[in-house]
């Protein structure tokens, strides 16, 4: 069934004011899954009153996208590719209907199951036709007005390797061109297959994400260069008051240079000058010892990221690092000559959503 515009524009109005909406329940992100992956939202929604009562308006909503993938079967999630989905709703009551039309969508498409992106939910921790998955944390920084005191913060060891590499002649630069994303997304496909061992995002997701949210300053593509050469490179999402660490890319040949440490601080710099409360450092997993280790050092405050799944645990986003299959996959990636690993990663990174 076609939307109606005003069907549209209620549900855009109830995201803005909600106070958990994050950067991904945005139309302009939904959007973007639909135009680089070809995912097409299922909207549930709950109300106030029945549908006779003309006074009545919405109370939830919930963006549910089928992905049909040869690897983890059809499933339903909320939201693909995006790490943070809280579920949108008034009150518990709205809830409810909510996750009661996620699981009957379920059934009516013969899903294998539903995932749930929301983070902590004690709706949903204690609901018992759910199962919880906590493979994954948080890292939130909080920000100070003035960037001076936001450096007075940090470690001394980590005020070390900012000097560093700014010493080691690194600057950074905040791109301004679609040339720059491309620049940004061959650094992309190195990290992700020679260091990662992951297929990655297709140069046409930059690209979107560059044209949709770059002119309002919601992205922000940072370089970091040495000897007029991007060695690195961070993409910052914003939205309300928390600024995310979304994506990051280095070349490990000068990482001794510590571009990451440098590019960290110029986003808690940003951040501070752009009036941001909040820098979110991203998803990580629990068993990435690395690089939970170098976020705490920034004293950014760890937050439990649960998943929650109908009926059973299932999928790439509840395979742990330490698995042998997740090695098998990683290990094999990590051989293939770049420009195949780049347009093989294009074309299969939509079945890992």
């Amino acid at each position: 069934m076609l939307e109606t515009t005003a069907i549209q524009t209620s549900r855009q109005a109830f995201i803005e004011q909600h106070e958990q909406a994050s950067f991904y329940s945005q139309p302009g992100w939904l959007g973007l899954l639909q135009h680089v992956y070809g995912f097409k939202p299922t909207h549930l929604e709950s109300y106030t009153a029945g549908a006779d009562d003309p006074a009545r308006s919405l109370a939830g909503t919930l963006s549910l996208y089928t992905v049909r993938s040869p690897l983890a079967g059809t499933h339903l999630v909320s939201l693909p590719f995006s790490d943070h989905a809280p579920l949108l709703a008034q009150n518990e009551a709205s809830a409810l209907e909510l996750l009661e039309q996620a699981i009957e969508l379920t059934r009516q498409r013969k899903a294998r199951y539903l995932e749930l992106r929301t983070g902590t939910n004690p709706l949903l921790a204690n609901h018992p036709a759910f199962v919880e998955s906590d493979l994954y944390v948080t890292w939130r920084l909080n920000l100070e007005s003035d960037p001076a005191l936001a450096w007075s913060h940090l470690r001394k060891p980590v005020q070390h390797q900012v000097k560093k590499a700014r010493k080691n002649g690194l600057s950074i630069r905040v791109a301004d061109s679609a040339t720059d994303v491309a620049t940004y997304h061959r650094l992309h496909v190195l990290t992700r297959t020679r260091k990662h061992g992951m297929p990655a995002q297709p140069s046409a997701f930059f690209h979107k994400l560059w044209e949709s949210f770059a002119p309002g300053e919601q992205m922000i593509l940072l370089l970091a260069e040495y000897e007029q050469q991007p060695i690195a490179g961070m993409v910052l999402l914003g939205s309300g008051t928390t600024l995310r660490y979304a994506y990051g890319a280095s070349d490990e040949r000068y990482l001794r240079l510590a571009p990451n440490n440098l590019l960290m601080w110029h986003a808690i710099e940003w951040g501070c000058e752009h009036g941001y409360r909040v820098l979110d450092m991203g998803r990580t997993a629990r068993d990435n010892e690395g690089l939970m280790e170098f976020k705490r050092r920034w004293g950014a405050e760890l937050n439990p990221l649960p998943y929650y799944y109908y009926p059973r645990q299932a999928g790439l986003a509840t395979t742990s690092e330490q698995s042998w299959k997740y090695r098998l996959l990683t290990s094999t990636w990590k051989q293939l000559p770049l420009p195949v690993a780049s347009s093989l990663g294009g074309l299969l990174y939509r079945y890992l959503g």
